[in-house]
């Protein structure tokens, strides 16, 4: 069967990576305050902390030295076709040692609707039924074949974003819907144009699957995942040393 092998545009990471697999390091990068979120690691699992509203992307950093197609998983739904996630679905080729900014669901060749942060009931996910995966990000990575055919309408293809543009089977935990937990909405739209490219998968299955949770702050503090950074300043009976100086006269 033909499959739309997808890839958007080629951009420099916003903010710092951090390395969460051999193939490609993912970071989550809030655009509204303009900072890429922390990553708190929990029983082995990757967790990031959103604030409702904000919209945000998904930032993927090729390391490893050639092509990889990168299947995106948001909410267990695939962010380019829309589809109830499988690693064998459309992806983004990402060129050896570049990054991708990938901003929202793909509408066009032209156009995607914007990641953002929302309680559960407003996430894309749940308007559209699948309410079942809100809470998780995968990345399911592929290499490219390295003797590759010529190319035929009979194999899959992907499509590549222009640079000029704006810029798996994903594992998740099934857990009951929390009406304050945070997903993943339907956003404003934006331009980002995109054509298709060859790619031939040198494997059937992902060499690699990155996984991040997301929930908000309090959540993940109340399920013991953050916990509160104190001063590790020891408190003092007498902190005042000297004597202060008197308001100044007027």
């Amino acid at each position: 069967m033909k499959r739309l092998l997808l890839t958007i545009a080629l951009t420099l990471a916003a903010g710092q990576a951090l390395a969460l697999g051999n193939f490609a390091d993912v970071t989550l990068y809030d655009r509204a305050e303009q900072r890429t979120l922390p990553v708190y690691w929990h029983e082995g699992r990757a967790y990031v902390a959103g604030r409702p509203g904000n919209e945000y992307q998904i930032t993927v950093r090729n390391r490893a030295g050639q092509d990889v197609l990168a299947v995106v998983s948001v909410d267990g739904i695939n962010a380019v076709s829309g589809e109830t996630a499988s690693a064998s679905q459309s992806g983004y080729v990402i060129d050896s040692w570049r990054a991708m900014d990938i901003k929202g669901w793909r509408k066009s060749l032209a156009r995607t609707a914007a990641f953002y942060f929302t309680e559960l009931p407003d996430s894309y996910a749940a308007r559209t039924g699948r309410p079942e995966n809100v809470g998780v990000i995968g990345v399911a990575l592929f290499r490219r074949k390295m003797e590759e055919p010529p190319l035929s309408f009979n194999k899959p293809f992907g499509m590549k974003e222009r640079a000029d543009s704006a810029a798996g089977s994903v594992q998740s935990v099934p857990r009951a819907a929390e009406e304050k937990s945070l997903g993943t909405g339907h956003g404003r739209g934006e331009t980002s144009q995109a054509r298709y490219v060859g790619f031939e998968r040198a494997t059937a299955s992902p060499e690699e699957v990155i996984t991040l949770y997301y929930d908000s702050y309090a959540n993940l503090a109340a399920r013991g995942i953050i916990r509160p950074e104190y001063s590790r300043h020891e408190p003092q009976p007498f902190p005042a040393r000297f004597v202060p100086d008197p308001p100044r006269r007027w």
